[in-house]
């Protein structure tokens, strides 16, 4: 198949997608929609971000519904308030043309009562968040009894962020007989659970391999100390003159951070995190479509959702904690058939992360060296040389010449182009003349990668690594337990990261602020009968000490509670284990410095 009249859609949504200027269908439409049009199944397709998964699923459930009945007959859940809205904005593109259709949207930041009010007067497709889907079935504002279609949309991300319960609770208001249709990009343990709780023999398609990333992204990847990553990071943007870019960072402390620093250098920056209001983040998304921002910093939580054709680079300055993450993060460039690149600045601690990535991306890196200063100062030249040559007269200038060529009269065509291009030159040479070779050798070592920090904003100064006596054995995956911290501390999902589950014990961080808050909490914790044991990780990144003592020496009692030591240590078999665990940990964290840099021209 080759055109959407021939994937048996009606005239109605035909017209539609001519309008919308649409050729061919994308590899996951062609799958997916023959399938559902044909045929009373669940279906679980698993296909990258960007590839038209909402127009997959879309065309066939407009096509199903019947619009002249009032009753919620589809349902659609999605991660974000943004992805939210921009599938109900497309959903109701596609349906233009399907005369008493009413597609509404249901998402936390704005009235619960005009979104109720909207569903009551006839919903056909409701495209909703699961935190607030799941409040109005509590307050039964929405009646989803008798809906025939449910769309679980970017479902890895979902869980990711902690829904399940939610999604588990929704679904469960729904007749079993319903078609279920489960999109994701990713298939980890968890989306399988849901699936096989919720669906009946569903049809798989695939497009390209799970977890593959797409074909039109290449991946690369800087290695540097740790304390020049912020260097890095402006060399790279420098060395790209005309970049559109999110780069991700892996809490919201450093996104901030980061942000801030690359303003004060003169980039037209922002950034995207889950301290922002909702105003604020439509603020700031709207400049970045906008492209007024060039430089989007986000974390992995805030960025889902943004859905932006044009991005031409994804940056990670920090890799995520989770391997799965960066198939997403790359997500987010290379889409609508275009290309992108995905740049990662590693250091010489994780660069055994890059070959875990390749592994599960089925893609290879390309290692490439950080660009020197005299090469960006000719990158820089020249797409300024291009942008004047393809500039189109304005000859309104045309009156003020006579005055302009008096004032060159003494110069000569090469003195006037020299003297014109050194506007711009003359600033990035004197920047970057002299400045330092940021590489290394992979073979190499810097003291900085021990403590990674400084201008680095994320490493162990800024962090505490804990101990927890619970694992694999426990029931507990990263994702669980990060979960499981959140909910019991009460805390962000950003603010619990670096979590690494081993059998019988895990690792996990949290921002240095935090770690009264942590300790308090876990002092004589039950968790179904048992104690929990958290305590200050003996490797933290900074070399070896816990607390101030040298090497592997026990406390007896970090927290005044000599009397429970016993029972300490009989909430899990974690003395020697843990303490051959942490001696193991290894050490990937630095610091440095920040090189100021002069103002950079708006663009």
């Amino acid at each position: 198949m080759s055109t959407f009249q021939e994937l048996g859609l009606n005239d109605d949504l035909l017209h539609a997608i001519t309008d919308l200027g649409f050729t061919k269908p994308s590899e996951v439409q062609e799958k997916a929609i023959p399938i559902l049009l044909e045929s009373e199944t669940d279906l679980v397709a698993l296909a990258q971000t960007g590839t038209g998964k909402t127009a997959a699923f879309g065309f066939p459930m407009l096509e199903k519904i019947d619009v002249d009945s009032r009753t919620t007959q589809g349902l659609i859940l999605s991660p974000t308030r943004e992805l939210c809205l921009q599938i109900t904005n497309e959903m109701k593109q596609y349906g233009k043309y399907c005369k008493g259709l009413n597609v509404v949207a249901i998402y936390g930041g704005s009235s619960i009562t005009d979104q109720a009010r909207e569903v009551k007067r006839g919903a056909q497709i409701i495209v909703a968040t699961p935190g607030r889907m799941k409040d109005m079935i509590s307050r039964r504002l929405v009646d989803i009894s008798k809906i025939q279609y449910s769309v679980l949309d970017e479902a890895d991300e979902m869980l990711n962020m902690g829904f399940k319960e939610d999604i588990t609770d929704i679904l469960s208001h729904t007749p079993d007989d319903k078609n279920t249709w489960l999109f994701s990009a990713t298939m980890p343990r968890e989306v399988a659970t849901i699936a096989k709780k919720f669906m009946h023999n569903p049809q798989e398609i695939t497009v390209g391999n799970k977890n593959e990333s797409t074909s039109t992204v290449s991946h690369e990847y800087y290695l540097v100390n740790a304390r020049d990553r912020y260097q890095a990071l402006k060399r790279l943007s420098d060395a790209n003159p005309d970049i559109f870019s999110v780069v991700f960072c892996r809490t919201k402390r450093d996104t901030q951070k980061v942000a801030e620093q690359l303003i004060e250098d003169g980039y037209s920056a922002g950034a995207l995190h889950g301290d922002l209001s909702q105003n604020q983040r439509d603020l700031v998304m709207t400049s970045f479509r906008k492209k007024q921002i060039q430089m989007l910093v986000a974390t992995d939580v805030a960025a889902r959702g943004i859905d932006v054709d044009d991005i031409t680079h994804v940056i990670n300055y920090q890799l995520p904690d989770e391997i799965e993450t960066y198939t997403h993060r790359s997500g987010r460039t290379g889409r609508a058939g275009k290309t992108g690149v995905s740049m990662v600045i590693v250091s010489k601690s994780e660069v055994r992360k890059i070959k875990s990535i390749e592994r599960i991306i089925k893609r290879q890196f390309e290692k490439k060296d950080i660009p020197d200063g005299m090469e960006i100062c000719e990158v820089q030249l020249m797409s300024l040389a291009n942008k004047i040559h393809n500039t189109e007269v304005n000859h309104e200038i045309d009156k003020y010449l006579t005055s302009i060529n008096e004032l060159f009269e003494d110069s000569t065509k090469d003195e006037l182009i020299k003297k014109f291009f050194s506007v711009e030159f003359t600033r990035f040479y004197n920047y970057y003349n002299k400045s330092k070779n940021l590489n290394i050798a992979e073979g190499s070592f810097d003291r900085g990668d021990r403590r990674e920090g400084g201008r680095d904003f994320g490493g162990s100064k800024n962090s505490t690594r804990y101990f927890i006596n619970v694992g694999g054995k426990d029931g507990f995956d990263w994702m669980k337990l990060k979960d499981f911290l959140k909910e019991q501390l009460q805390l962000g999902r950003d603010d619990v990261f670096k979590v690494e589950v081993k059998d019988s014990f895990s690792f996990f961080n949290t921002e240095n602020e935090l770690k009264e808050k942590v300790l308090a909490f876990f002092t004589d914790f039950k968790h179904e009968g048992r104690f929990v044991n958290v305590e200050v990780s003996e490797n933290r990144g900074g070399g070896g000490r816990r607390d101030g003592k040298r090497g592997g020496g026990r406390r007896d009692d970090r927290r005044g509670n000599s009397g429970n030591k016993s029972e300490r240590r009989r909430s899990g078999d974690f003395k020697s284990n843990s303490d051959r665990s942490r001696r193991s940990e290894s050490n990937s964290k630095s610091s440095g410095s920040h090189m100021s840099r002069p103002r950079r021209s708006r663009r």
